[in-house]
Protein backbone atom coordinates (compact mmCIF):
# COMPACT_ATOMS: atom_id res chain seq x y z
CA UNK A 1 0.00 0.00 0.00
CA UNK A 2 1.18 3.59 -0.77
CA UNK A 3 2.20 5.08 2.18
CA UNK A 4 1.54 8.83 0.82
CA UNK A 5 -2.26 8.12 0.00
CA UNK A 6 -4.93 6.92 2.11
CA UNK A 7 -6.95 3.96 1.50
CA UNK A 8 -9.77 4.31 -0.52
CA UNK A 9 -13.67 3.05 0.63
CA UNK A 10 -13.24 -0.29 -1.68
CA UNK A 11 -10.06 -0.77 -0.22
CA UNK A 12 -10.88 -0.62 3.37
CA UNK A 13 -13.79 -3.03 3.03
CA UNK A 14 -11.99 -5.57 1.18
CA UNK A 15 -8.86 -5.48 3.68
CA UNK A 16 -12.09 -6.04 6.67
CA UNK A 17 -13.54 -8.26 5.06
CA UNK A 18 -10.15 -10.36 4.34
CA UNK A 19 -9.31 -10.19 8.01
CA UNK A 20 -12.75 -11.96 9.21
CA UNK A 21 -11.78 -14.16 6.40
CA UNK A 22 -8.28 -14.78 7.27
CA UNK A 23 -9.00 -15.06 11.03
CA UNK A 24 -11.57 -17.98 10.82
CA UNK A 25 -9.45 -19.67 8.45
CA UNK A 26 -6.27 -19.20 11.01
CA UNK A 27 -8.56 -20.62 13.84
CA UNK A 28 -10.39 -23.29 12.03
CA UNK A 29 -6.59 -24.70 10.16
CA UNK A 30 -4.29 -24.39 13.30
CA UNK A 31 -3.24 -27.19 15.16
CA UNK A 32 -4.14 -25.32 18.49
CA UNK A 33 -0.50 -25.55 19.89
CA UNK A 34 -0.79 -21.46 19.49
CA UNK A 35 -3.47 -18.79 18.78
CA UNK A 36 -2.96 -17.11 15.76
CA UNK A 37 -4.72 -13.95 16.18
CA UNK A 38 -5.32 -11.87 12.63
CA UNK A 39 -4.89 -8.57 13.89
CA UNK A 40 -5.37 -6.27 10.78
CA UNK A 41 -5.13 -6.88 6.73
CA UNK A 42 -3.69 -4.57 4.36
CA UNK A 43 -4.53 -4.56 0.57
CA UNK A 44 -2.96 -2.78 -2.48
CA UNK A 45 -5.02 -0.19 -4.71
CA UNK A 46 -4.88 -2.61 -7.79
CA UNK A 47 -5.67 -5.43 -5.30
CA UNK A 48 -2.97 -7.85 -6.35
CA UNK A 49 -0.88 -8.04 -3.56
CA UNK A 50 -2.19 -7.90 0.78
CA UNK A 51 -0.34 -8.61 3.65
CA UNK A 52 -1.96 -9.97 6.65
CA UNK A 53 -0.68 -8.91 10.07
CA UNK A 54 -0.97 -11.80 12.47
CA UNK A 55 0.15 -11.99 16.71
CA UNK A 56 0.96 -15.43 18.34
CA UNK A 57 0.41 -17.01 21.79
CA UNK A 58 3.07 -18.09 23.44
CA UNK A 59 5.27 -15.83 21.96
CA UNK A 60 8.01 -18.82 22.16
CA UNK A 61 5.96 -20.42 19.32
CA UNK A 62 6.10 -17.50 16.80
CA UNK A 63 8.11 -18.72 14.51
CA UNK A 64 6.46 -22.11 14.23
CA UNK A 65 3.25 -20.62 13.86
CA UNK A 66 4.72 -18.04 11.26
CA UNK A 67 6.19 -20.73 9.13
CA UNK A 68 2.74 -22.62 9.39
CA UNK A 69 0.81 -19.03 8.06
CA UNK A 70 3.25 -18.43 5.39
CA UNK A 71 2.54 -22.70 4.16
CA UNK A 72 -0.99 -21.90 4.20
CA UNK A 73 -1.33 -18.53 2.17
CA UNK A 74 -2.41 -20.35 -1.33
CA UNK A 75 -5.08 -22.28 0.69
CA UNK A 76 -5.82 -18.96 2.54
CA UNK A 77 -6.58 -17.46 -0.78
CA UNK A 78 -8.31 -20.26 -2.05
CA UNK A 79 -10.64 -19.76 0.80
CA UNK A 80 -10.90 -15.83 0.41
CA UNK A 81 -11.69 -16.50 -3.69
CA UNK A 82 -14.61 -18.22 -2.29
CA UNK A 83 -15.96 -16.36 0.45
CA UNK A 84 -15.11 -12.97 -1.74
CA UNK A 85 -17.17 -11.84 -4.45
CA UNK A 86 -14.79 -9.50 -6.27
CA UNK A 87 -12.36 -10.30 -9.62
CA UNK A 88 -8.61 -9.59 -8.50
CA UNK A 89 -8.06 -11.92 -5.41
CA UNK A 90 -4.99 -10.66 -3.89
CA UNK A 91 -1.47 -12.83 -3.32
CA UNK A 92 -0.72 -12.49 0.36
CA UNK A 93 2.00 -12.02 2.86
CA UNK A 94 1.95 -12.49 6.21
CA UNK A 95 4.30 -10.64 8.97
CA UNK A 96 4.01 -10.61 12.54
CA UNK A 97 2.58 -7.30 13.91
CA UNK A 98 4.94 -5.87 15.46
CA UNK A 99 2.94 -2.10 16.38
CA UNK A 100 0.64 -4.72 18.20
CA UNK A 101 3.25 -6.40 20.03
CA UNK A 102 5.04 -2.81 21.04
CA UNK A 103 1.54 -1.45 21.98
CA UNK A 104 1.28 -4.53 24.38
CA UNK A 105 4.21 -4.21 25.70
CA UNK A 106 4.02 -0.65 26.15
CA UNK A 107 0.76 -1.81 28.23
CA UNK A 108 2.07 -3.40 30.41
CA UNK A 109 4.74 -1.54 31.24
CA UNK A 110 2.30 1.36 32.05
CA UNK A 111 0.41 -1.53 33.93
CA UNK A 112 3.54 -2.12 36.42
CA UNK A 113 4.27 1.73 36.80
CA UNK A 114 1.17 2.54 37.81
CA UNK A 115 0.81 -0.59 40.31
CA UNK A 116 4.13 0.89 41.48
CA UNK A 117 2.94 4.10 42.39
CA UNK A 118 -0.14 3.36 43.85
CA UNK A 119 1.85 0.66 46.39
CA UNK A 120 3.99 4.05 47.26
Amino acid sequence: MDANKPPTKRQTQISLEVLAIAQDFFQRESSGASLITVTRAEVSADMKHGTIFITVLPESKEAAALDFAKRMRSELRHTVMKRLPVKVIPFFEVEIDYGEKNRQHIDSLLRKAKAETEQK
